[in-house]
């Protein structure tokens, strides 16, 4: 090389170097390298790519004259996949192509074909940096064999001086884009968490989408939880008024793709994107471009945000990233404010059916101080809700320290217990409640709700049965006792006629029930009252319980049943009141009966561990239900069941009281449609018997010394 053209080579390298690295923008630096390379070296038309560490296109730079054309990175990334740059890309070599009809490693394009430009010569050389692939550089003259080695060597010259300055730009131009995006996710965040109600919160994720991409469109979808579709809820900016409401169907569409991937994406040209379809459009706004990431909470797709058609007429590269910080703000966001709404709403309900209650409600802390009252506590008590607020619990009725515990302590251990009690009015009277006392967690405090239940009704129809009962025994137990003993006479006295016989026993049966059941009733009061069992005698379990078969086996063979006594062992005599118990087993017996099908099978047996004996009757019937188990042994209770037997409710509640007041236990098990069994304990007699069997009150006992 002859020393003039080495000091012009010299001189144009210091041009160059000048010329780009008084530049920090990677786009001016790209510029003027073209420029440059196009003004040195010649050409119609030249482009840069640039390429990250990875080696996939970051940006790019097409000259064609002295018109410059952004955004072309998509546009060259398929000549940096197959074209001529490509192979200088992939072999970090240097490339001459004097005619670009004859070389394979040229990418064709429409414009090449012979009735338009046609055949071409071009240059392409790497930028190598620090011994890294930082871009390619490719100059294109519209004649062929226009470039030789010469240009090619000053072109590689050009390159390699100006390799340097590019990767500079490049890492400070990603360094601006990481702070824009960092600042606009900051800004995001500061913005969207601002408030937590719901519109609000839509309305500043849009604002700040909008603010960051600079578009003309954005719109929020969510997903509905009942199909899947996708609904819009919020749109902002250009005829944004018809998306609020839009479904797009499960899956469907580019949002629908987003939601399955859980990754955004964006669509530079819509037209040209295959995946593009109907349920993506929104009426009034014409689609050239779309970015669209997914709204995500606790790593799950909740939606996605959409921006439509950036005001510069292309996405930055860095969108999709705003994009998908902004959409797991958004997330994290929407989430929240929809618990809050959650809460709040749930709160909103509470106070209503607290204000609401038909019964007298108050809160109070666990010193029993009124913390709240609603206004059936103010009309019941006759307190104004001030006064309340300065009372304490214990001032508005008779607490029942035993059932929550002194300072509550029992309370606090299960959490809820139930009494009742009477109301304490402000005019001195008195109103009978049943309480319900619970713990409440109110306005964020560890609290105590008391649910007072006026009872006056239930006080009224209790004294109404008591009313009954004094009756029964007043006005109905002697009568019956003269019937019974008339009957009696009459068997004695009448001829031996069967069917006056059967009518006569049939006319006992049903004395002896009624007897029976007025007894019951008798010994519900006094036991109800505290009235220990006294009357108690040794007896025989197994001869018991043959006298309550033979009492009820006319009724068992009319409807075809069979009655089976099923005993493990001897066993011992128990220490019970004889008519009470022949009672129980009587009304147990007689429940078998009537709710098993005729034909059906029924079991009473026995065991024994030396302290009680456990008795057991079983039938195959219609079994009882576990909420009706809890309630079959109350006082007056009755199963209500279409076409099914009924009766007073007081057999069962008599066998219960009778059974503990024994000091033994009744249960029951069953299963719907799989039949019952009850179960009962009754006290082993531990005196020695020296006696003999007499009768009392027409039942087997044994009389003690």
């Amino acid at each position: 090389m002859s020393e003039d053209r080495s000091r012009s080579l010299l001189e144009l390298l210091i041009n160059v170097s000048r010329e780009v690295a008084t530049a920090l923008d990677l786009r001016t630096v790209l510029q003027r390298l073209l420029f440059a390379a196009l003004q040195h070296v010649g050409g119609e038309r030249g482009s840069i790519v640039v390429m990250d560490d990875l080696g996939k296109p970051v940006d790019a730079t097409i000259v064609f004259g002295k018109q410059f054309h952004d955004h072309t990175t998509q546009q060259l990334r398929e000549t940096v996949e197959r074209g001529l740059a490509g192979w200088v890309v992939q072999h970090c070599k240097p490339a001459l192509v004097p005619d670009t009809s004859k070389d394979e490693r040229w990418l064709r394009r429409a414009d090449d074909s012979a009735d338009k430009s046609g055949a071409k010569s071009a240059i392409c050389v790497p930028l190598m940096a620090r011994d890294r692939l930082v871009g390619v550089l490719t100059l294109v003259h519209s004649t062929p064999n226009a470039f030789n080695e010469e240009h090619l060597e000053l072109m590689q010259a050009i390159a390699d001086q100006a390799s340097v300055a590019v990767l500079n730009a490049r890492l400070y131009t990603e360094s601006q884009r990481t702070t824009r995006v960092m600042s606009a996710l900051a800004e995001g965040a500061a913005a969207i968490n601002t408030s937590l109600e719901i519109p609000d919160v839509w309305r500043r994720i849009l604002n700040q989408t909008m603010q960051a991409l600079q578009v003309e469109t954005v719109a929020l979808a969510l997903i509905d939880n009942t199909n899947n579709d996708l609904v819009f809820q919020a749109a902002a900016g250009h005829n944004s008024g018809n998306i609020p409401g839009r479904h797009i169907p499960y899956k469907q569409g580019l949002a629908g793709l987003v939601v399955r991937d859980a990754h955004g994406l964006v669509v530079p040209t819509v037209r040209q994107d295959t995946r593009y379809s109907e349920v993506d459009r929104f009426g009034g706004i014409e689609m050239r471009a779309i970015a669209i990431a997914p709204i995500q909470s606790q790593g799950k797709v909740i939606g996605v945000l959409e921006a439509i058609n950036p005001i510069s007429g292309a996405f930055d590269m860095d969108a999709l990233v705003v994009m998908t910080g902004l959409g797991s703000l958004a997330g994290t966001t929407i989430q929240n404010a929809e618990f809050l709404d959650r809460l709040q709403k749930a709160h909103q309900r509470y106070r209503e059916l607290f204000e609401d209650s038909v019964d007298p409600i108050i809160i109070t802390d666990w010193e029993g101080k009124v913390l709240e009252a609603n206004r059936q506590a103010v009309a019941i008590s006759g307190y104004s809700n001030e006064q309340l607020h300065t009372m304490s619990v214990d001032q508005l009725h008779e607490v029942k320290w035993n059932n929550t515990g002194l300072n509550f302590e029992t309370l606090k251990q299960n959490d809820e217990c139930n009494y009742d009690s009477n109301l304490l009015r402000l005019d001195g009277g008195t109103i009978p409640i049943a309480v319900h006392a619970r713990r409440v967690e109110f306005e964020e405090t560890d609290s105590i709700q008391w649910i007072l239940r006026d009872i006056t009704e239930r006080k009224e129809l209790d004294a109404l049965r008591d009313d009954m009962i004094a009756m029964i025994y007043h006005d109905i137990r002697s009568p019956l006792g003269n019937i019974v003993s008339s009957l009696e006479m009459m068997g004695t006295l009448m001829p031996n006629d069967g069917t006056l016989t059967t009518m006569l026993n049939i006319a006992k049966n049903s004395t002896a029930r009624i007897q029976r059941l007025v007894n019951s009733l008798l010994d519900i009061n006094r036991l109800e009252a505290g009235h220990q069992i006294v009357d108690q005698f040794s007896v025989d379990p197994l001869s018991l319980i043959r006298e309550a078969l033979r009492d009820v086996e006319p009724v068992a063979s009319a409807r075809r049943q069979t009655i089976e006594i099923k005993l493990n062992t001897v066993l011992p005599l128990i220490w019970v009141d004889v008519d009470m118990i022949h009672r129980v087993f009587i009304n147990l017996l007689e429940n078998a009966i009537k709710f098993t099908p005729a034909d059906g099978q029924i079991e009473i047996g026995g065991k024994t561990d030396g302290v009680f004996v456990t008795f057991w009757v079983r039938d195959n019937g219609m079994g009882i239900s576990a909420s009706d188990r809890e309630r079959i042994f109350e006082k007056f209770t009755r199963l209500r069941r279409k076409n099914r037997p009924g009766g007073l409710g007081v057999g069962l509640a008599f066998c219960r009281l009778a059974v503990l007041g024994h000091g033994g236990e009744i249960w029951v098990e069953s299963e719907l449609e799989k039949g019952s069994t009850f179960w009962l304990t009754l006290p082993v007699a531990q005196k020695k018997v020296t006696g003999q069997l007499r009768r009392k009150t027409g039942r087997l006992i044994m009389k003690e010394n």
